[in-house]
């Protein structure tokens, strides 16, 4: 699973955002983690550069501004048979 953050320079919360994520997922292996400069793409830029940081999960948003561990966790959560 592949997690990419989201960030900007000199972004004191994104910095918070980014300690508590890598406080949570220590340990994980199974976890890939890529920061990246939202104003490095213009597409991302447009879409999420308001809202920074953001948290996505193979593409999908998990969550924005601040870092939510109940989200994140509903979404790595391995699904029961249907």
């Amino acid at each position: 699973m592949n997690l990419v953050l989201l960030t900007r320079q000199d972004c004191e919360l994104c910095a918070q955002f980014q300690h508590e994520l890598a406080h949570w997922a220590k340990g994980d292996s199974l976890l890939e983690l890529r920061v990246q400069d939202v104003d490095a793409d213009p597409d991302q830029r447009r879409r999420y550069g308001l809202r920074v940081p953001v948290l996505l999960l193979d593409g999908a948003l998990v969550c924005a501004t601040r870092f939510d561990a109940a989200a994140l966790e509903r979404l790595l959560r391995p699904r029961g048979p249907a």
